[in-house]
C-alpha cells in the first residue's frame, strides 16, 4: 500500500492538490518487482483467468443450448446470451474505470467477486428452456461483474512497474487464454457428462469463486487516489484529441481530428463485431459438420491455447518487427481465416483454422492493454481512459454474434456468417493506416520497442 510520504521529494509537487503524472515521476518510484508488485499482478492474473477467460469460452454454452438446454429458441436469440455477457463487461469499463482513478480498488474487486460467484451459482439453478432465468444470470450477471474487474486488474499493475509494464500487463492478460482453455474443457466434461448442467455449472463456479477469493487477498493498490476529481466528459475529450491514443486505440492517424474520430468509433466497433465469430460459433460449426463429438468439445481448447501462445509470444514479434507490422499480419490472418471458415469440413480444417485464428487474435488481445497504458501520460485519469476504448468494442461485441446467428438460421447455412465477418474484419483492418504510419513510429529503447511507442510518451526521470 503506497502513502504520499513514500514519494520522492522530487516527485511531490508543491501544490498538494495536485497528483504528479508518470512523466513527472523518476524511474526510482516504480518498484519493478517484489512481493507486493508480482502478488498484485498474479491476482490480476487470476482475475483474467476467471472473468474474460470464461466469456470467451461461451461457445461452449452456444453448443450446449443449441443442442440439448434452450432447443426452442434459435441460434441468434441464444447468441444474445453471451453477446449481452461480452457489452457489458466492456461497458462497465466506463463504471469501474472512473472508480478505479477515485481509489476504490479493493472495493471493486471484493464486490465483483462476490457478484460473479452469486451469479454463476445462479445459473446452476436455471431450469431447462427457461430463457429468461440464464439470460439473467449469466449474460447481465456474470457480465457486470466481469466488466467491474477487469480494468482494475490490468490498470493495477502500472502502479508497481515501468520498464517490465509491458511484459506484466501482458502477463496478466494471458490469463484470459488459458482461462478459455480450462473452463472449455472442464464445461464440456461435466454438462455433457455425469454432472449434467446443474452440477457441472455449480463446479466451474465453485473454481472461480475460490480464484477469486485469493485474488481478493493479493491485489492491493500501492498508490493513493487522485486528489482531483477524474471528470469523465473532460477526459474523453482528451482522448479523442489525442493523437498517440487514437493510434493506440483505434489504428489509425490522419491529419483531421473529426475524420479520426469518427473512423476510431466505426472501425474499432465493426472490428469487434467479426472478432467474436468464431469463439462463439467454432463448436457448434464443428459438431454440426459431424466431426466426433469429443473432437468438437476440444476446438474451441484448440484455438484458445493457440491464442494463449499469441499472447506470450507477441513481445518478440514486436520486438523485432514493430507494432504495426505485427498489428498488419495478425489482422490480415484474421481476416483470411474467416473467409476460410467457409471451407470447414474435416478435422484438419478445425485445427488449422483454430490455431492460426487463435494466435493471431492472441497477438490483438496482448498488445491492446499495455499501448493503452503506455498512451495514457496521466495516471489519475487511465482507468477512464481504458473504460472509454472498451466501450467501442463493447457495441460490436453485443450486435455481432446475434447477427451472426441471425444468418445461419435454424438450417446452420455457415457461409453467410463467414462470409458477413470476415468482410467486417476487412473493413475495420488496420493495415493501410499501419503502412502509412509505420515509418513515423521511432526505435526506443526495449521497454517502449516493445509497443513502438512515440518518443514524447516516455517518461524522463
Amino acid at each position: 500500500m503506497g502513502h504520499a510520504g513514500n514519494l520522492p521529494q522530487a516527485a511531490i509537487a508543491t501544490d498538494e492538490s495536485k497528483e504528479p503524472s508518470s512523466e513527472e515521476l523518476p524511474l526510482e518510484y516504480f518498484p519493478d518487482g517484489g512481493f507486493s508488485a508480482w502478488a498484485t499482478a498474479f491476482g490480476g492474473f487470476l482475475v483474467q483467468f476467471s472473468t474474460y477467460g470464461y466469456t470467451i469460452s461461451f461457445g461452449v454454452y452456444q453448443d450446449f443450448y443449441s443442442q440439448t438446454y434452450l432447443t426452442n429458441e434459435s441460434p441468434s436469440t441464444i447468441a444474445w446470451i453471451g453477446s449481452v455477457n461480452a457489452f457489458l463487461f466492456e461497458i462497465c469499463g466506463l463504471i469501474s474505470g472512473q472508480l478505479y482513478d477515485r481509489g476504490y480498488v479493493r472495493q471493486l474487486v471484493i464486490g465483483a467477486s462476490l457478484l460473479q460467484a452469486i451469479s454463476l451459482f445462479m445459473l446452476s439453478l436455471a431450469k431447462q428452456d427457461q430463457y429468461y432465468q440464464i439470460f439473467l444470470s449469466q449474460g447481465v450477471g456474470s457480465g457486470c461483474a466481469g466488466g467491474l474487474l477487469y480494468i482494475p486488474s490490468m490498470a493495477i499493475v502500472s502502479q508497481y512497474f515501468h520498464k517490465r509494464r509491458a511484459f506484466v500487463m501482458t502477463f496478466v492478460a494471458s490469463g484470459a487464454c488459458l482461462g478459455a482453455v480450462v473452463h472449455p474443457i472442464m464445461l464440456n466434461n461435466t454438462l455433457n457428462g455425469r454432472l449434467g448442467f446443474a452440477n457441472g455449472v455449480r463446479a466451474s463456479a465453485g473454481l472461480i469463486s475460490g480464484l477469486l477469493f485469493i485474488a481478493c487477498f493479493l491485489i492491493r493498490p500501492r498508490l493513493p487516489p487522485s486528489k482531483g476529481t477524474t471528470n469523465f466528459l473532460e477526459t474523453a475529450n482528451k482522448c479523442a484529441h489525442d493523437p498517440a491514443y487514437i493510434f493506440g486505440t483505434a489504428g489509425c492517424v490522419h491529419s483531421g481530428f473529426d475524420e479520426a474520430k469518427l473512423i476510431y468509433l466505426i472501425r474499432l466497433t465493426i472490428f469487434a463485431i467479426g472478432f467474436y465469430y468464431p469463439l462463439f460459433y467454432l463448436q457448434l460449426d464443428s459438431a454440426m459438420h459431424g466431426l466426433s463429438k469429443t473432437f468438437s468439445f476440444y476446438s474451441l481448447v484448440i484455438m484458445n491455447a493457440s491464442s494463449f501462445v499469441g499472447q506470450l509470444t507477441s513481445g518478440v514479434l514486436v520486438e523485432y518487427f514493430g507494432v504495426p507490422a505485427v498489428l498488419t499480419g495478425a489482422t490480415f490472418c484474421g481476416t483470411v481465416l474467416l473467409f476460410a471458415l467457409i471451407g470447414l469440413r474435416t478435422l484438419a480444417s478445425v485445427v488449422t483454422i483454430g490455431i492460426l485464428y487463435g494466435y493471431s487474435a492472441g497477438i490483438f488481445q496482448a498488445l491492446w492493454a499495455p499501448v493503452l497504458a503506455v498512451l495514457s501520460p496521466d495516471p489519475s485519469d487511465l482507468g477512464t481512459r481504458m473504460g472509454v476504448s472498451y466501450a467501442f468494442m463493447a457495441l460490436g461485441g453485443l450486435i455481432g454474434p446475434p447477427i451472426s446467428g441471425a444468418l445461419l438460421t435454424h438450417d446452420y447455412i455457415w457461409w453467410r456468417g463467414a462470409i458477413f465477418n470476415g468482410l467486417g474484419v476487412r473493413a475495420s483492418s488496420p493495415c493501410k493506416w499501419c503502412l502509412g504510419v509505420g515509418d513515423k513510429i521511432p526505435s526506443i529503447l526495449i521497454s517502449n520497442k516493445f509497443l513502438g511507442i512515440p518518443e514524447d510518451r516516455v517518461p524522463t526521470t
